[in-house]
């Protein structure tokens, strides 16, 4: 039990160590490590799943216009697909180029067919 405390202890202070200081003192009351690292997932993934929305919902809404060029913006449908993937979701090359022609403006109708 000893060896077990002793553990803890130090997984806690590790913990605790990478922490930016203003949290420190926010997480430094928890029991054990496993309280402290519990919390802070819990705190950490559900804001990880909010910006894996918020740049879906990025990806959804993208249109393309006439009044830009398409140049410019391929560039920031790209952008969007470097945040899905530094977000860790991957999306197959055939269904990027397809969500792209689909993006297209109205007046690229033949261009898509």
């Amino acid at each position: 039990m000893d060896a077990w405390k002793h553990s803890d202890f130090l997984c806690k202070k590790y913990i605790l160590n990478g922490l930016d200081n203003a949290l420190y003192n926010v997480y430094s009351p928890m029991v054990n490590a496993k309280a402290l690292w519990e919390s802070l997932k819990r705190k950490y993934k559900v804001e990880d799943a909010g910006s894996k929305k918020f740049v879906v919902r990025k990806f959804l809404d993208f249109k393309m216009v006439d009044s830009k060029t398409v140049i410019c913006q391929v560039q920031e449908f790209q952008l969007i697909l470097h945040d899905i993937h530094a977000e860790g979701m991957i999306l197959g090359e055939s269904f990027q180029v397809a969500a792209l022609i689909e993006k297209l403006p109205p007046t690229w109708k033949d261009f898509k067919n």
